[in-house]
């Protein structure tokens, strides 16, 4: 009883603590607090002075004067945030869409955004290729997930996380890229983390494209490889030359790159990738593991949307898709074999102590699987394959430079920070979404403004965007 009694008299000395120091923050001199335990035997554990407090409480003196601890913290994160600012290349400010206006008359979806009234916005920049994040069918059966299993895993998939869905995607997922086996993540970022941070030992070795993804560039420096080397973008020999180069420097050699490189809409040559990395198997006692992180593949490009590998006719040791772009979901996922995907379960962090996607999002996943698997899938994929090369094609029509390509991601090289910003800021006045990308996410020299075609785009839509950019140039 004496502990509990104890245990109780500091839980409340600790809130009384907090409330004196906030009296003392606005003002007030007094350092001490009448307290319901003040006549109490124990009335000692209630016997504080202002340093005491300061020890259970954000709050730190600094000459004589009470601050908030974050305050010095506060002045340096500022002065960054000031610097991104004078430079142009603050991303800041975030775009709220307040409604959407269906598709119709010609026209694709609408959107409207928080102080725009109801001016309509196109959406020229985003992942949702196929346009099926809208569609009917897929918000019916997340609905109909949602139902039977409720809104939420309700914990990790080693507990009790794991729902029949979940089972189901995963082997659908498999089946759709021709692997053994699958598994989900909350994110395709996630997942390229999960995936390569235990598959990169202190005895491996990284060679890695110059553009890769973010995600795969900060799963490099949690891994802490033996080694790492980075090539010029897309040059084989020079990635040929970096296996080379670190033979006898780790036990296995990890190749990874980008299927689709997000930024430019370019792809990654997969079948040479494979075949060099094919050359040099036994010259590392576990081999060279091919990786592709086809994010932004995988649904938008190849014939049957089945992304870089199908487009380059090959096939890497691990891919990495996505959920949340073509599919227009949520969520990200590994396909390979048994034993890489039964390694991951037992190592990936981002997998064990996380929750999985929602019962709900599985049930939309396979929805949007089962549509591009079928007869409109290939509808679907024409009709992006066409209004992407009316954009592209308009865009060089208009005297506009722009990279080559098939894939729905259509950048338009300004090749200048303050020009890009310039031009998105016309757009928008003429209700175009589009990103504007600046360093550091591109490299100096190669801002630029990133159009995202969609299958929910009307040529229509797409001749609109060109005039509006014609009558900018």
């Amino acid at each position: 009883m004496e502990g509990e009694a104890t245990a109780e008299l500091l839980m409340h000395r600790k809130k009384l603590a907090r409330r004196l120091a906030l009296h003392c923050l606005f003002g007030q001199k007094s350092t001490r607090l009448v307290t319901p335990f003040a006549n109490t035997p124990t009335n000692k554990f209630l016997n504080f002075d202002l340093g005491e407090i300061l020890a259970v409480t954000p709050i730190v003196k600094d000459k004589g004067r009470i601050i908030m601890s974050l305050e010095k913290l506060e002045k340096t994160l500022n002065t960054h945030i000031d610097d991104l600012t004078a430079k142009g290349i603050r991303k800041g400010f975030e775009m709220v869409i307040t409604g959407i206006k269906p598709a119709g008359n010609n026209q694709g979806p609408r959107y409207y955004i928080e102080g725009k009234g109801q001016q309509e916005f196109i959406k020229m920049n985003a992942n949702s290729y196929l346009g099926l994040s809208l569609r009917h069918e897929l918000i019916e059966a997340e609905e109909e997930g949602v139902r039977k299993y409720g809104v939420g895993p309700g914990a990790v998939r080693f507990i009790s996380g794991t729902h029949k869905p979940h089972v189901d995607l995963e082997k659908k997922l498999a089946s759709f890229h021709s692997r053994e086996a699958a598994m989900l993540f909350s994110s395709a970022y996630v997942t390229s983390m999960g995936v390569l941070v235990p598959l990169i030992t202190e005895e491996t070795v990284v060679v890695s494209d110059a553009l890769n993804h973010n995600c795969i560039i900060n799963a490099m420096k949690l891994a802490r490889p033996a080694a790492k080397a980075v090539y010029r973008h897309n040059d084989m020999k020079e990635m040929e030359a970096a296996i080379q180069n670190n033979i006898g420097k780790g036990k296995r050699a990890v190749v990874v790159t980008d299927g689709i490189f997000s930024m430019r809409g370019d792809h990654a040559p997969l079948k040479e990738l494979v075949e060099i990395c094919n050359k040099y198997q036994e010259s590392f006692p576990e081999g060279v593991i091919t990786v592709a992180d086809d994010s932004h593949g995988v649904g938008a490009f190849g014939k049957t949307g089945r992304g870089t590998e199908e487009y380059t006719n090959a096939k890497v040791d691990v891919l990495v898709g996505t959920l949340g772009k073509a599919f227009g979901v949520n969520g990200g996922y590994v396909v390979s074999s048994k034993t890489i995907i039964a390694y991951l379960k037992e190592t990936a962090p981002m997998y064990i102590y996380s929750n999985p996607i929602t019962v709900g999002e599985c049930y939309a996943a396979i929805k949007a699987l089962e549509i591009l698997e079928g007869k409109e899938g290939a509808t679907i994929l024409e009709h992006l394959r066409k209004v992407t090369k009316q954009f592209r094609d308009g865009l060089k029509k208009a005297g506009y430079e722009t990279l080559e390509g098939e894939h729905p991601v259509v950048p338009l090289m300004v090749r200048d920070t303050a020009k890009t910003k310039s031009l998105v800021e016309y757009l928008v006045g003429k209700g175009i979404l589009a990103t504007g990308l600046n360093y550091p996410v591109v490299p100096k020299g190669d801002e630029e403004i990133r159009f995202q075609i969609s299958a929910s785009h009307t040529q229509s839509d797409i001749s609109y965007v060109l005039d509006v950019l014609a009558a900018y140039k």
